[in-house]
């Protein structure tokens, strides 16, 4: 089985990254392996075709390839709250949550991923038009396989952008530098409330395939609270897949980000996140029906999401 991951260098996904290299979707008997897929709706326009079979990305940008959440199902989170960092550089002496800095500057943010940077700044009183915030693509980010996050910090660092709206790894690589600061971290209490439930780091499969085999579906969530588990047992181990997969500054850096994420970890879509982010979706244009919770969420795996270490 594929589960594509839109950004692979990053915390943003580790959980269901994890869940592969760890071996926990192995322990329930799913033969997974990662297939990097960039920007978001890329991924789950694969998942639509039956390219992949799960996608661990954003869960607002299902609506690219699913209309109306018609098609699609969200599995369990792999965290809760919407997770990029805005970042602008060192030298505009930002101060946090001072939305005002980005006025006539240049972000860059992903596809799809951009529309939680628009909601916010509009949360926050600023018109990207108005106030002339050009949004739009990093520098070196055209590939199937890029790493954005990284991509970006490197982008801010030789001045192509002023700005990156990107994951952690791209924040702390870039604050580590010594050219970014960050500016919102929304999970973190930045920016007004409701931007919380814009969108979550997610992992959500096809209609047809918990429809054929929901035992599939229940597999892949226990993997990822029992990846939730391991992780809030030992955030080192996060090192250990780092190692396999990331550069060796990136790695070195991976337990760290986890250890800070893990307040976040819960497998669970509360109905109170669905509402935030439909709301989120129908002001973005994305949706324009009202679905139930229990069409966005696969709701018969809500007893799993929150039990530690469930036995295979």
């Amino acid at each position: 089985m594929k589960l594509a991951i839109p950004d692979l260098i990053s915390n943003s996904y580790f959980p269901a990254v994890a869940a592969v290299e760890l071996g926990m979707f192995a322990r329930e008997g799913l033969d997974v392996e990662i297939e990097p897929i960039f920007p978001v709706d890329r991924a789950y326009a694969a998942l639509a075709r039956g390219e992949v079979d799960f996608v661990g990305g954003s869960a607002h940008a299902a609506l690219a390839a699913f209309p109306g959440w018609n098609g699609v199902t969200l599995l369990c989170a792999q965290a809760q709250g919407m997770y990029w960092f805005l970042v602008m550089h060192a030298d505009l002496h930002a101060t946090r949550g001072d939305a005002g800095v980005v006025r006539g500057r240049r972000i860059g943010a992903a596809p799809w991923v951009d529309l939680g940077l628009r909601g916010l700044l509009t949360a926050s009183g600023i018109d990207p038009v108005r106030d002339d915030v050009r949004i739009g693509p990093v520098p070196g980010t055209t590939g199937r396989s890029v790493n954005f996050g990284v991509t970006a910090a490197r982008a801010l660092e030789e001045r192509q952008i002023d700005g990156f709206w990107a994951n952690g790894m791209a924040a702390e690589l870039a604050v580590r530098r010594g050219v970014g600061t960050v500016v919102f971290d929304v999970r973190r209490g930045d920016g007004p409330d409701a931007c919380f439930h814009f969108t979550l780091a997610s992992l959500a499969a096809a209609d047809r395939l918990i429809a054929r085999s929901p035992e599939t579906g229940a597999a892949a969530v226990r993997a990822i609270v029992n990846t939730h588990a391991a992780l809030r047992a030992d955030p080192g181990r996060a090192t250990e897949v780092g190692r396999k997969l990331f550069p060796p500054a990136e790695a070195d850096l991976i337990a760290g980000l986890i250890r800070r994420d893990l307040p976040f970890y819960s497998a669970s879509i509360s109905p109170e996140t669905v509402t935030g982010m439909t709301r989120f979706a129908r002001a973005c244009g994305i949706l324009t029906s009202d679905p139930d919770y229990d069409r966005v969420v696969a709701t018969q795996f809500r007893p799993l999401w929150d039990s530690a270490a469930l036995p295979s």
